[in-house]
Formats: C-alpha cells, structure tokens, sequence
C-alpha cells in the first residue's frame, strides 16, 4: 500500500450492506461519518476523548471538507483509512488529511481534508486550544 504521508493513524473499515446506496456503491455519507470515526479515533489515542473534551470545556468543531472521491467501494470490501495532523494555525485551528485505500489492489479511493476550530463547549465560542490540545495534538503533526 502507499500512504501519501508517513505513519498514519490507520482504521480498517469493512463495506457493509447499510453502507451501500441504490447505485451499488458506498454512499457519499458513509464516507464522512468514516472520517469522523478516523479523527475521533485517533484524537482518542491521543488521550482526547469525550470525557477529557468536556473536563477542558473545548473540543475541536469541523469547519471544513474538502473531498476527493477518487473511487468507489462495494459491498464486501476490506479498506483502510490513514489520518495525519498537518497543521495547527496558533492554537486556534488544524488541518486533518485523510486517504482512503483498498488493500487488495492499493488503489486510493478516497483523498480529504477536514479543518477544525477550538471551541469552548459551554458558549460555542472559538477559544484557544488548552495546554493538553496543544501538547497532544501537537505530537502527532507531521510535516506535510
């Protein structure tokens, strides 16, 4: 397989009956809850989950997709979604990228890159990322 970018955070993810739409192939829903699964995942390996999320009242909110649908996937299929940090503007926002590969064949059906913003939970308001976000997130920043 060729991973864009070195070390991904990796999830295996297996095309199932409810993923599949009335063309046959993986909806374009599906794919965005995939990459939300992908992200929570690894901020989760991280030790920022939920319950950490909420003790800091801050959590990372989308602010942007950006999708490449490269490919489709089908019923069955075994795949794999990597995920890399690749930048973090002043404590404020961070650029997650995302590629979707199909094992079998290496072929890469899925390319995106989602931006967050810190937001304190209790307002909804953009605040700066704590200390732990900072360190945390920070750690797993690539350069891309």
């Amino acid at each position: 397989m060729s991973w864009r970018w070195p070390a991904p955070f990796v999830i295996d993810i297996e095309v199932l009956p409810a993923h599949i739409d009335g063309l046959g192939h993986v909806n374009n829903v599906v794919y965005v809850g995939w990459l939300e699964e992908c992200a929570w995942r690894h901020s989760q390996s991280l030790g920022l989950g939920l319950d950490e999320y909420r003790r800091l009242d801050r959590a990372m909110a989308v602010l942007r997709h950006e999708i490449d649908y490269l490919a489709s996937a089908r019923l069955g299929e075994r795949l794999q979604m990597g995920t890399w940090i690749v930048n973090a503007y002043r404590g404020l926002k961070m650029t997650r990228r995302f590629q979707l590969l199909r094992p079998a064949d290496g072929v890469t059906l899925l390319s995106a890159q989602t931006i967050f913003a810190c937001i304190e939970l209790s307002s909804g308001r953009p605040r700066r990322m704590p200390e732990a976000f900072v360190e945390r997130y920070g750690k797993a920043l690539i350069d891309a």
